[in-house]
């Protein structure tokens, strides 16, 4: 079990920010955590990766049970890609020295590397399309160009799980897609991790992602085979509102009905 999260509730100053929350993720199930702003799906990040501890509730990480392993050592094992990690980045780092970091895990290069890991980090960046931007810093690179690199360094260490925490935020619709399709290429390798790709845009679900969660008010609103759940009926409980789930080729685009603003 890559994941595992029995009765998990999170509370904080008086307030129960994560609800009683049940999810299990099996090897090579590829997830979409799908949930609007303030829904809690950052608090449930921080804790896979033990960040934040449960007030209640069991977790398992790769195997690992919370509290009765380093969690340091854990996160070498998921690759994290997301805004809060760009923002303590340093700008004046060259971009093939962050995606060096990954395999530690750490902000800035601090450890020894070697020449396998250098042909690693330019072989990860040369399959994503970034060679060109290796010698470059981070804070001369686009938002397209920086997740990119994110992700590259995100793959460094082999990982088990990557999660990518809503990886299109800021993009254009072209720097989109062909982030979203880069992604689905990741997924589709042999030695892929399992991938849990965070959002509150349906039309960013990809066909590779075959499980979904929704997290609404901080509780599991329902979970299962995303096939099943993206229904015009499904997504408007969630959503609170009306809204048209339409499929086009392998992907879903929402509408929100023009009867709410009248």
């Amino acid at each position: 079990m890559i994941i595992d999260m029995k009765n998990v509730s999170w509370d904080r100053e008086q307030k129960t920010v994560l609800k009683h929350v049940d999810w299990q993720v099996g090897v090579k199930e590829h997830w979409c955590l799908l949930g609007l702003n303030g829904s809690g799906k950052t608090t449930l990040l921080n804790m896979i990766n033990g960040y934040i501890w449960p007030t209640e509730g069991q977790i398992s990480v790769l195997g690992k049970r919370f509290g009765e392993f380093d969690l340091r050592e854990l996160r070498k094992s998921i690759g994290w890609v997301s805004t809060s990690l760009q923002q303590k980045l340093y700008g004046s780092e060259q971009a093939i020295r962050i995606v060096l970091s990954g395999k530690f895990a750490t902000i800035g290069l601090y450890d020894k590397t070697d020449g396998d890991d250098l042909a690693k980090a330019e072989e990860l960046m040369s399959s994503l399309g970034c060679t060109a931007l290796m010698n470059r810093t981070y804070d001369t690179l686009s938002q397209g160009e920086r997740q990119r690199v994110l992700i590259a360094r995100a793959l460094m260490g082999s990982p088990k799980l990557l999660i990518l925490d809503e990886p299109c935020t800021g993009l254009d619709v072209f720097a989109r897609e062909q982030l979203l399709q880069m992604i689905s290429r990741i997924a589709e390798q042999e030695d892929a991790p399992t991938i849990i790709y965070v959002t509150h845009h349906v039309e960013e679900i990809l066909p590779c992602f075959g499980k979904s969660l929704l997290i609404k008010n901080g509780e599991v609103f329902t979970s299962g085979d995303t096939h099943a759940i993206l229904t015009s009926e499904t997504m408007s409980g969630f959503f609170g509102v009306p809204v048209e789930i339409e499929r086009r080729g392998k992907r879903c685009w929402l509408t929100v009905e023009d009867s709410i603003w009248s």
